[in-house]
């Protein structure tokens, strides 16, 4: 090129371009025809080009306007603004550019100066003037065309502004006017077309509700309008003729908006947010509306009633819609669970995006547009009931609101503003790029360069993706900065300018879920008053731990646990180290205070414990059986002189253990197959410690052994499970009256040493031969001739659970022996079958107590573990002698045993072994959530709730495991039933 406009790669560079030698063929290309008086040339005004977000898109435009359109497009080339004009529209949107090349006469919009958008009155004036009472696709086509225009108006006035972020508010709700303006012209289309009488349509009142951005006037470039349709009868039309007029009305308006024509349509008009949505009636009147909200409405809908507002058609009966329905939203805060089903439904929207776009999602994503929109949302549904001044619809002056009443700090409000209008801009110049509805952030660095440059939030593609993620991670943390840190303000001075009331503070605790949010109040106070470094401390983590609290089933529960452990342990380095730096841990104890009464009332006792939760994967882990027994047998040893002092550290180690157990389930780390053998496991080691310092004073030669029994014999426990035992002993050299009498001596001592008034140890005995008035313990030889001669069948079957687990190894193996010879006898007669299946329908009958739901009985209810264990101890008794994989104490190793030799089908097995599992899981849950042993399954919400969240159920799943539960022990008394009993 020569003259003026002679330009070098370099240079295009240095303007933007990437495009160099295609960019450099267009320009000399339009300087041949223009001559060197080429008033876009490079060389002679390189601002317009450095300026414009993708200035070879813009370029390549601008040369297919050159060469289809040249005589419209002088006038703008002979004025210099109007090309600046032009040139950075057509490089900021693709689909902007399209629309001048199918439209040229619009051209002449860029002749004039960029404005402030319209009101709705001037753009409706504007498109009704435009379709000019024409119809069908006449008036599709002049709507559409002139919206667009009006779209490029507003499109300038964003792109010529410098600042966008500034702009992004009188854009937004200039968007949302000319879509209403549109939604109202189209309705007038509507009732030129619809098939009825002309009187009867324009007596029909029609009025279209906007919800969401629209209904806030903070809309997208592209984006779906939500509306509601709403009616009512007149004198002269009756309702079920206005419902059925207005539905033909609202349908035929919403095909002017969407139908194909030769003027591509404007966006989706989308009535999912009415009453029973995609199901319900598109037309409702306004009692209709009113009636479905006071009885029906969940509580996302009263969320979405939030942004509504009149758009279109009959501005009267639409108001009358506003103040009817504005009373159900301020009061549905007061709901049962509202916040929590907020929270939840953020939480759906979150799993519901696909993973491929999770990380690019700018509205739906973690960190963007949606947890800023339900946040403010939230704030003003909970304070809105009592303030009006939040009873305002947009983001931004909901926002503004909210911090001038106190209920948010200024310093949260002054990044909330940006960071807010960031994300928007970004939005916005996405979907303007080529007129598209997105909300993803691209992939490609070409359009991540012209992204940068059309916001001017960057300049070039890798610091915009710096930029994002840093306001991503900003934003994730705005719903504790915004919503609990202001709690703290009710109970001592803060900075910020937050002055949120006791009364304000209650109300925000209790829609969060504190049953007693006074109470919370005094133990938010007590945390975070005076001036000490806990003090400061503790302000800075509760409103995390508080939303972390009111996130678990039990936050009053949790708090007021927090606070004791806090006062225990407040001024400890470590504590407050790991409250600060570890969310892991922090997070991990507020789920253990609020899930667990059991679990709180040990950390009380060891609130050291809580150091575990920094180390999870080697702390919280069940100790091994020969570490355990070493700790006993070295406190034994080292308090052997003073028997109260050792029998107190052995009770000690068995709560301090449970207690990581506790933990350990409580946050998942261990399944209920791991459970059983560790709590036996404790249970193994205490009784060690305890006998060891029970027969100090025993005779030489006194054998004494421990037998497990019952669940403890299958290493099978559970949290609050007794310990079944037998008692024996063999006296060499000793006298016999004299070896009795140290042996019941032993035992006595095992029950005095073991009592537990805060962790209680039952040892329970009642298994033994001759039940409760058989001796507490005999010889082996006693055993041997009583089980020979006496021996009933359910004692034999007693002894299926027998296993030595404490005291002398070869009396222990001995009893092993002998009760094998009962357990696993040669054959079953038949009469000893039916006494089996006749005691247990004994059992279901007498002992289930009174009043008890056998449905819900964990242990002795239908398909529930009794069922299971006496359907595998009837296998074992019928054929452990020949099948050796039924010689084990445990109910799942007999029934996969039984299962692998074919006496039961695979299917019937996993059925079994499912109800099992799920039984001895619910008990364990119930003993954590609420520190009593029980064995039925709750028919109160809040517990089964409780119990739900201990089983890893999602919250609001109380139903679900009721469920659950009822449907697996259903399935295994089917098996059950038709195995043990023989019935179809």
């Amino acid at each position: 090129m020569t003259g003026r406009t002679k330009t070098s790669r370099s240079e295009l560079a240095r303007l933007g371009f990437a495009e160099l030698s295609e960019s450099l063929e267009r320009l000399s290309a339009l300087e041949s025809r223009f001559g060197s008086d080429l008033p876009v040339s490079v060389g002679t005004w390189p601002a317009l080009w450095s300026s414009t977000a993708d200035p070879d898109g813009a370029l390549r435009r601008l040369e297919r306007l050159v060469e289809t359109h040249p005589d419209a497009l002088r006038p703008i080339l002979d004025d210099q603004a109007a090309t600046e004009r032009m040139v950075r529209l057509l490089g900021a949107s693709v689909g902007l550019g399209e629309f001048l090349q199918r439209r040229p006469a619009e051209l002449d919009l860029l002749l004039a100066p960029a404005t402030e958008p319209w009101t709705q009155a001037e753009y409706t004036d504007s498109l009704t003037q435009a379709v000019d009472g024409a119809v069908d696709e006449a008036a599709r086509m002049r709507l559409r065309v002139r919206y667009r225009r009006h779209l490029a108006q507003i499109a300038l006035y964003d792109v010529l502004h410098p600042s966008p972020t500034l702009a992004f508010p009188a854009v937004a709700a200039g968007l949302a006017d000319l879509a209403g303006a549109a939604l109202d012209v189209a309705v007038d289309v509507a009732r030129r077309e619809v098939p009825f009488p002309a009187d009867q349509v324009a007596a029909t009142p029609l009025s279209v509700i906007a919800m969401g951005k629209a209904g806030a006037r903070e809309l997208n470039y592209v984006s779906d309008v939500d509306v509601i349709f709403v009616t009512e009868p007149t004198d002269t039309v009756d309702t079920e003729r206005a419902v059925r007029i207005s539905t033909r009305i609202a349908i035929a308006a919403t095909h002017v908006i969407t139908d194909l024509a030769a003027e591509p349509a404007l966006w989706e008009v989308d009535a999912n947010l009415r009453p029973e949505g995609k199901d319900g009636a598109l037309v409702r009147t306004l009692d209709s509306h009113v009636a479905y909200y006071e009885r029906w409405a969940r509580e996302w809908e009263f969320q979405a009633l939030l942004k509504a507002r009149p758009i279109a058609g009959s501005v009267d009966l639409g108001e009358r819609y506003a103040a009817a329905v504005a009373p159900f939203v301020w009061r549905s805060s007061k709901r049962p669970g509202f916040v929590e089903s907020v929270q939840r439904m953020r939480e759906r929207v979150t799993d519901n995006i696909p993973d491929a776009e999770v990380d690019r999602q700018l509205k739906l994503g973690p960190g963007g547009l949606r947890d800023v929109e339900f946040t403010v949302q939230l704030l003003q549904l909970v304070h809105g009931q009592d303030d009006e001044s939040v009873r305002v619809r947009s983001t931004l002056e909901a926002m503004d609101a909210l911090t001038e009443a106190g209920y948010v700090g200024r310093p949260e409000a002054a990044r909330f503003g940006p960071d807010y209008a960031l994300l928007r801009v970004l939005e916005h110049r996405i979907q303007l790029r080529r007129l598209q509805r997105t909300h993803l952030m691209p992939v490609d660095e070409d359009e991540l360069r012209v992204l940068a440059r059309s916001s001017g939030l960057a300049t070039g593609a890798a610091a915009l993706e710096t930029r994002w993620r840093s306001v991503k991670l900003e934003v994730r943390g705005l719903h504790e900065r915004l919503f609990y840190r202001p709690l703290l303000s009710a109970v001592a001075a803060s900075d910020g300018g937050i002055v949120l009331t006791s009364t304000q503070a209650r109300d925000r605790l209790g829609a969060i879920g504190f049953v007693d949010p006074d109470g919370a109040l005094r133990h938010i106070r007590a945390l975070t008053q005076g001036t000490s470094r806990r003090a400061a401390i503790q302000r800075n983590l509760l409103p995390v731990l508080l939303r972390w609290m009111a996130e678990g089933p039990a936050p009053d529960r949790a708090l007021l646990a927090f606070r004791k452990l806090s006062d225990t342990l407040g001024e400890s380095s470590w504590f407050l180290r790991m409250l600060r730096d570890s969310s892991g841990a922090a997070h991990s104890l507020t789920t253990v205070l609020s899930e667990s009464a059991f679990l709180s009332g040990l950390l009380e006792r060891f609130p050291e414990a809580v150091a575990w939760l920094d180390e999870p994967d080697t702390l919280l882990v069940p100790r091994p059986i020969a570490s355990l027994l070493s700790e006993v047998r070295a406190t034994t040893a080292r308090h052997g002189d003073d028997v109260a002092a050792a029998a107190s550290l052995l009770r000690s180690v068995r709560r301090r253990e449970t207690l990581r157990l506790g933990m350990a389930a409580t946050l998942g780390r261990l399944d209920v197959d791991q459970l059983g053998p560790a709590l036996s496991d404790i249970t193994e080691a205490t009784l060690t410690g305890a006998l060891d310092l029970a027969r100090r004073d025993a005779p030489d030669g006194l054998e004494f052994g421990v037998i497990a029994m019952g669940r403890y014999g299958g290493r099978e426990l559970g949290f609050g499970s007794d310990a079944d035992v037998l008692y024996v002993y063999r006296a060499d050299g000793v006298p016999p009256e004299a070896a009795s009498r140290a042996a019941q001596g032993i035992v006595r001592e095992l029950s005095r040493l073991t009592e537990d008034t805060i962790y209680p140890f039952d040892l329970d005995i009642d298994l033994r031969p001759e039940g409760g008035n058989g001796p507490v313990v005999r010889t082996l030889e006693s055993y041997g001739a009583y089980y020979a001669r006496w021996s009933l069948t359910w004692e034999a079957q007693a002894l299926l659970r027998a296993r030595g687990t404490v005291g002398d190894d070869a009396l222990l193996r001995d009893f092993e022996h002998l009760a094998d010879r009962t357990r696993y006898p040669a054959s079953i007669a038949e009469r000893e079958v039916r006494e089996v299946r006749r005691i247990k329908a004994r059992v279901e009958s007498e002992r289930l107590p009174r009043g008890a739901d056998p449905a819900r009985h964990l242990k002795l209810g239908r398909g529930s573990l009794s069922d299971v264990e006496w359907f595998v101890q009837l296998l074992q008794l019928q054929y452990a002698l020949r099948v050796p994989a039924l010689r084990t104490t445990s109910t799942l190793d007999a029934l996969d045993g039984a299962v692998a030799e074919g006496l039961v089908a695979p299917e019937d097995g996993e059925r079994l072994a499912a109800a099992w599992r799920f039984a001895s899981r619910t008990r364990s849950a119930l003993v954590l959530w609420s520190g009593k042993t029980t064995d039925v399954l709750p028919v109160d919400r809040t517990q089964l709730e409780g119990v739900a969240r201990l089983m890893e159920y999602p919250p609001g799943s109380a139903s679900q495991l009721e469920e659950d539960y009822l449907g697996v022990t259903r399935r295994a008394r089917q098996v059950f039933e038709r195995e043990f009993y023989g019935t179809v």
